[in-house]
């Protein structure tokens, strides 16, 4: 559901999408494998017998291969192999045409509203936190930022010198690449409308807010130009950030990964991949997916990632200018608040988090390369973006938090949001949105009591 900004665009929502990577035996596939030891020139040369060895990833014993489909059981036979499965295909989702030809114009803030980190309908639109993530880096694994982005962000917060594109992946192109420039020239959005909410961005010359506006983005690409990609690939990136991390280049300065992308199946490569970064203090948040009732998508159902639904305000389209002039309940009480339909429920054995803002999110999005222009988009994509700028904020606060210790404070301290059922406004009319207790996790974050959990 991507709605536009009167006279500045049209409309779009973003849904988590897998290609099957159903394969014929004989067919040559990707594999990832992680090991249950060291990755010794031994090990090497018994995979070997198998199919071309690609990437390797020596800190967390895995590598990535090109066999036949009819060999991966054999791989995971071997004595010295934890897990190995085929590369998985992840995605942002299809882009839906938008039933619009014009809204309002002005800044869309009832998203930080809803969170408490701005109280919006005030002249003056105070900021309700002291915290604005100073200091703190906030990677973004995504699409990229369109060529464009030093229009909509301030060029000191977005770190160049660390930005980069990994590519390939899948066994289709053989090895992961890297493309070091490739991150500052994607036309496909994503990553720029992800980004925008960390930040906040310009808009006709005025500013928008953002939930941590002083951190600071390392751009990391890992989705390919139509918004999918290879979980080895984004196994690379989340690599890419801890090794960051661990050889000082980012100093002392506390990280936090955002991922706003999964799929509906594990991957041990990319589980692994994410178990070193929390192993380093690389904090990591997810989407949860736009499955419905079909479950979580990966990486965001896994144990130690912060994983995140999407809500909305019943108080969307109520009036021209709802997003920006209305005032949305302060986090105390949940009862102007919905889940949206398309966000993932929790299966079985699934741990969802936290529920954030996902449901007509504004933010720049660009379908005519070059062109300025902002959406409203959809999907537990633009959820995820608050809760990592949230953890920005606590990291600044307490720059030695760990995953654990931020998962249990925005767990503790969020607002209360059970089965319930909500009478909205879409914009083709009233509708009544219904979800139940395996859609919500602990409840709609509350920005400020998470930060005074881990002072």
């Amino acid at each position: 559901m991507r709605r536009a900004l009167a006279g500045l665009a049209g409309a779009a929502a973003l849904t988590l999408a897998v290609i099957p990577t159903a394969q014929a035996a004989g067919q040559q596939i990707g594999v990832n494998v992680v090991l249950d030891s060291n990755l010794t020139a031994e090990a090497r040369a018994d995979l070997a017998e198998f199919g071309a060895i690609h990437e390797t990833y020596p800190e967390i014993d895995a590598l990535t291969m090109k066999v036949p489909a009819s060999e991966v059981d054999d791989i995971r036979a071997l004595p010295f192999v934890r897990a190995a499965n085929p590369d998985r295909r992840v995605s942002t989702g299809p882009v839906q045409e938008s039933p619009f030809t014009d809204t309002t114009d002005g800044m869309a803030t009832w998203n930080l509203d809803q969170i408490d980190v701005y109280d919006q309908g005030e002249e003056t639109d105070p900021r309700e936190v002291l915290e604005t993530g100073d200091g703190v880096y906030v990677a973004v694994l995504d699409t990229g930022l369109h060529r464009t982005w030093p229009h909509y962000f301030a060029a000191s917060r977005v770190a160049d010198q660390f930005g980069v594109a990994f590519g390939g992946g899948g066994g289709e192109r053989g090895s992961v690449s890297t493309q070091p420039n490739k991150w500052a020239r994607d036309v496909n959005g994503h990553g720029t409308h992800v980004t925008s909410t960390v930040l906040g961005y310009t808009i006709d010359g005025s500013a928008v807010a953002g939930v941590a506006p002083e951190a600071t983005i390392i751009p990391v690409k890992v989705l390919n130009q139509n918004g999918s990609g290879w979980s080895s690939v984004v196994a690379a990136g989340i690599d890419y950030v801890t090794d960051l991390k661990v050889s000082g280049a980012l100093g002392d300065a506390p990280v936090v990964i955002n991922m706003s992308l999964g799929g509906p199946e594990p991957d041990a490569l990319t589980q692994a991949a994410v178990e070193r970064a929390v192993a380093h203090d690389v904090l990591i948040v997810s989407s949860a997916g736009n499955s419905g009732e079909a479950g979580m998508g990966y990486p965001g159902a896994y144990p130690e990632v912060i994983s995140v639904a999407a809500s909305g305000w019943t108080g969307q389209w109520t009036s021209d200018s709802w997003w920006n002039t209305g005032d949305v309940t302060d986090p105390t009480t949940a009862d102007e608040a919905y889940i949206a339909e398309f966000s993932s429920r929790a299966l079985a054995g699934q741990d969802l988090d936290v529920a954030a803002p996902g449901s007509y999110v504004l933010g720049p999005y660009q379908t005519n390369s070059g062109q300025t222009s902002y959406y409203y988009l959809s999907g537990t994509s633009m959820a995820s973006p608050h809760v990592a700028g949230a953890v920005a904020l606590m990291l600044q606060a307490n720059a030695e938090l760990t995953q654990a210790a931020a998962e249990e404070a925005l767990v503790s301290t969020a607002v209360p949001l059970g089965a319930g059922q909500r009478e909205v406004l879409e914009p083709s009319g009233p509708a009544t949105v219904s979800w139940g207790e395996d859609a919500t996790g602990a409840g709609l974050m509350n920005v400020p009591d998470a930060i005074d959990a881990v002072r």
